[in-house]
This record gives structure tokens, C-alpha cells and sequence, in this order.
């Protein structure tokens, strides 16, 4: 499991060397900490529990003030819990940066998209709409018909109007292209989710699953 938190900045373009233009997503990943390992004998599981981003220390709750300090590190904003694969082990107080990552890598992320409100359903279901033509329709954005008289109410599961975005939403399978481990920049072929500045997580795929 090689895995890291960071933030996403914006998307620009960079030139392979052919001279084609690649879209990427540049994400600012890292440094996170070991906060705590999990283990098998005393929690029943393997993981390891991440933090990322400064907090200020007046900001943290006495729990999560004994965390930090057995992990023997400044607060960190956001915690995270990853289950480990079997061999892999980690040290409470181990850094994590984007040193671990490289070029050509295959990565899923996981981000929460955009949120839009409540949109209705041409935005939020991609409907065509009704007719504008004619005089046939007098409601061209509506949803039209909602179930049948005979059963008496609107079947479970009906495509309508409602709260549109901010949803978790994991992409799978693209590429790393370049790593500026200076910065701590991980710059990805492809969109992200989730609007300028929104938390992700960057994972590395296992050997012999490739990208999209």
C-alpha cells in the first residue's frame, strides 16, 4: 500500500517527449506522518493511520491530543486509516512523501466532486427535455410523468430533481507523469474530483493492475 493525502491545486498541461501535450491534474501530496499501526495481534487487523496538513494545537481535542503525542509529532489536520496488505510494515512517526511515487506509476484517487445544490433533472440526470416547438409543451424543463394512477405513489429509486454533487467519487487507473518531490507535487494525466483545493487520496495501484 503506497498511498499519500494531499490537496489538489488545478489542472495545466505539460509536453511529453515527442512534443504532445498531456492534460494533468497537479496535486500538492504530503508530507504525511504514521500516526498509529494496527496490528493483528492487538486490534484484530493491519492498517496504518496517516495525518496530513498543519493544525494549530489550540484546534485539537484532548483525544486526539494523546494521539499525536505517542506518534511524537505535530497535530495534523486531517487522519486517515488504510488496511495493509500482508508483509508490509510501518513505524509510528515514519514520513510519507511523494519520493515514493514516480513517473509512468498507475494510481486510483479518491476525491468528493463538486457540489451544484439542488438541480433539477436535465442537470442532474442529463434529461433531453420536453418539446420547445409547436405549442406542444408548456413545461419544458419539468420531469413529466411520475408513475401510473393504478399504483397510487412514485416508485422507489425515480430519477428527479435533488442535491447534485458532493458525493465520493473514486477515478481508477491513471498515470503519474511527473514527480517534483522539491515541491511535493504529484502531476496526474487526466481530471481529478472535487473543486481547487479539495482533499484526495492518491493510491498506488498493486503490480499487474493496469491503468485505463
Amino acid at each position: 500500500m503506497t498511498a499519500i493525502l494531499g490537496r489538489k491545486v488545478g489542472m495545466t498541461q505539460v509536453f511529453d517527449d515527442r512534443g504532445n501535450v498531456i492534460p494533468v491534474t497537479v496535486i500538492e501530496a504530503g508530507p504525511c506522518v504514521v500516526t498509529e499501526v494496527r496490528t493483528p495481534d492487538r486490534d484484530g487487523y493491519a492498517a496504518v493511520q496517516i495525518g496530513y496538513g498543519a493544525v494549530p494545537e489550540r484546534k485539537v481535542n484532548k483525544p486526539l491530543k494523546g494521539v499525536f503525542a505517542r506518534a511524537k509529532t505535530a497535530p495534523r489536520r486531517v487522519l486517515r486509516e488504510f488496511r495493509l496488505p500482508d508483509g508490509e510494515r510501518y513505524e509510528v512517526g515514519q514520513e510519507l512523501t511523494v519520493a515514493s511515487f514516480g513517473g509512468g506509476d498507475v494510481v486510483d484517487i479518491v476525491g468528493t466532486s463538486k457540489g451544484h445544490g439542488f438541480s433539477g433533472a436535465m442537470k442532474r440526470h442529463n434529461f433531453s427535455g420536453q418539446r420547445d416547438t409547436h405549442g406542444v409543451s408548456l413545461m419544458h424543463r419539468a420531469v413529466g410523468s411520475i408513475g401510473i394512477s393504478d399504483v397510487a405513489r412514485v416508485w422507489p429509486g425515480k430519477r428527479m430533481p435533488g442535491r447534485y454533487g458532493g458525493e465520493r467519487v473514486s477515478v481508477r487507473g491513471l498515470h503519474v507523469v511527473k514527480v517534483d518531490a522539491e515541491r511535493n507535487l504529484l502531476l496526474i494525466k487526466g481530471a481529478v474530483p472535487g473543486p481547487r483545493g479539495s482533499l484526495v487520496l492518491v493510491r498506488k495501484r498493486p503490480a499487474g493492475k493496469g491503468a485505463r
